[in-house]
């Protein structure tokens, strides 16, 4: 009898770790088979989205290709003569073996400088703006909202020239200044819109929650609400830095030698007309194309560290 019962046992035993073999066996299968299908949709996913860059490239020299026709063919039609070999020394030449900048890298030089100027004071006049936006004061808010209404309604080139003629003579600021000062305040009044809407994006339960724990208003808004506000607010205002690098060639207007003014300067020597302002084209495309890239390429990596 014990014999019978211990044969039982094992057999029972037996049956069992074939089951939980045969369960194992089963899962890692099934561990093996979703890992495969994952990875055939990355695959897919990969493929089609290297076909859509692909494509993508395959369209934009297309187009560059057909403008370039366009552009020759019109040329032509106006018996114009391109003389392209007449550009390099308007950008860079070497004077015994030194480095010589043209007028157009001395213009651009001019044009980093306004730019980079103006794009901090936009940032400090817009973050401002939004904040009196949002205050509790009346007095705050009605100033902003007449400020923001004043420039956005009125074009940027008039406002350069009131502040050039009428402004500057009485406080007796240069024609630099008046470029920075109204190129910031012109992109600040947008500028603070975009930070306002990324404030006013913030879940209204992170500020509960910040006033039950006892925080103050000021550290809400330093550690809870900015930092969030500024990954959200990132890429309109990479659109905002790239229009104001645009925007800059309007100064030209009040005889600053910017980029711009140094083509129109050498244009009015030569005649070189179509080669000067496509160059001069070419390096705000190059300037803009890379503020978008380093922009996006600081998303991701803030993305990135946010997980």
């Amino acid at each position: 009898m014990t014999c019978i019962r211990s044969f039982l046992r094992g057999s029972l035993l037996i049956s069992q770790k074939k089951r939980v073999n045969k369960l194992n066996l089963e899962s890692v299968s099934r561990c093996l088979t979703s890992f495969i299908i994952k990875q055939d949709k990355g695959c897919i996913i990969n493929r089609k989205r290297y076909i859509s860059i692909v494509f993508a490239w395959i369209k934009y020299l297309f187009t560059v290709l057909l403008l370039l026709c366009l552009i020759n063919k019109g040329a032509e039609s106006l018996g114009y003569n391109w003389q392209w070999y007449r550009i390099p020394k308007y950008l860079f030449s070497f004077d015994n073996g030194i480095f010589q900048a043209g007028p157009l890298l001395k213009g651009l030089l001019v044009t980093f400088q306004i730019t980079s100027i103006s794009l901090v004071l936009c940032i400090i006049f817009g973050f401002i703006t939004a904040m009196m936006r949002l205050s509790d004061s009346f007095a705050a808010r009605t100033l902003a909202r007449a400020y923001l209404e004043i420039i956005r309604n009125t074009p940027l080139l008039i406002q350069i020239f009131f502040i050039y003629f009428v402004i500057s003579p009485v406080i007796e600021i240069e024609a630099f200044t008046s470029a920075v000062l109204a190129l910031s305040l012109f992109e600040g009044a947008y500028a603070s819109e975009i930070f306002r809407a990324g404030i006013v994006s913030i879940d209204k339960n992170q500020w509960d929650a910040s006033y039950s724990l006892g925080i103050s208003k000021f550290h809400t808004y330093r550690y809870i609400v900015i930092p969030q506000a500024f990954e959200r607010v990132l890429p309109p205002l990479t659109g905002q830095i790239v229009s104001l690098i645009k925007d800059s060639a309007l100064v030209s207007t009040i005889a600053i030698y910017d980029l711009t003014m140094q083509g129109r300067a050498i244009i009015s020597k030569t005649f070189l007309t179509f080669e000067v302002w496509f160059t001069v084209a070419l390096i705000y495309l190059v300037i803009t194309a890379s503020a978008s890239m380093v922009a996006n390429m600081l998303e991701k990596r803030m993305k990135y560290e946010n997980g």
